[in-house]
C-alpha cells in the first residue's frame, strides 16, 4: 500500500463491500495507531501516529474474489504473503489492540513503556534516538539507552524531553 493511504483504503474497502457478497466475509479493518504526547513551547500536544506505515490489518474470510477486489483498489500494492496472505496470530492482534488503547488511558499524562523507541527533543541529548530501559513514574524520568560515540550509554531524561517514534 502506498504511504499515507491507509485510511483511504479502509474507507474504500468498507464502501465497496457494502451490500455485496463480500460483506459477510469481512470483519474489522484496523489501521494501528498510537496516541503520543509531546511538549512544544511549554504546551502539551497530542497526536496520533501510525504504528505501521503503509499497512492495514483486515479480519476476513479470504477468497480469490475478495483478494482480487482488494488488490485492485487504488493505493493497494499487495498483501503480505502474496497470493496466500499472512495470518496474524491472535496474540499479535491483541498486542496491537493494546498499543492502540494505551494512549487512551488517562492515568498518567505521558504513557511510556520499556522497549519503546523514543527521540529526545530537548536537553543535552536533543535529536538522539534510543530505547527506554526503565520508567520512573514517581519522578517523571526515563532511563534511555542511546548510542554516544559508538557506545550504548544509559541516559536519564525527563518524560517531557522525549517523544515516541
Amino acid at each position: 500500500m502506498y504511504a499515507a493511504q491507509e485510511d483511504n483504503v479502509k474507507s474504500m474497502i468498507l464502501k465497496g463491500i457494502k451490500d455485496t457478497e463480500f460483506e459477510n466475509q469481512m470483519g474489522d479493518i484496523l489501521v494501528p495507531k498510537q496516541k503520543t504526547y509531546l511538549i512544544r513551547d511549554g504546551k502539551k500536544i497530542e497526536r496520533e501516529k501510525k504504528i505501521f506505515n503503509s499497512y492495514i490489518i483486515i479480519q476476513c474470510e479470504m477468497s480469490t474474489k475478495l483478494h482480487s477486489y482488494i488488490v485492485n483498489l487504488p493505493g493497494v500494492t499487495h498483501f503480505l504473503g502474496g497470493k496466500n496472505p499472512y495470518t496474524l496470530p491472535q496474540h499479535e492482534v491483541d498486542r496491537l489492540l493494546g498499543i492502540e488503547e494505551r494512549g487512551k488511558t488517562n492515568v498518567v499524562a505521558y504513557e511510556f513503556l520499556p522497549k519503546d523507541k523514543i527521540k529526545i527533543i530537548s536537553g543535552p541529548f536533543a535529536d538522539f534516538e534510543g530505547i527506554i530501559d526503565k520508567v520512573v513514574t514517581e519522578s517523571d524520568k526515563l532511563i534511555v539507552s542511546v548510542t554516544v560515540f559508538g557506545r550504548v550509554t544509559p541516559v536519564e531524561v525527563n518524560m517531557d524531553q522525549v517523544e515516541l517514534i
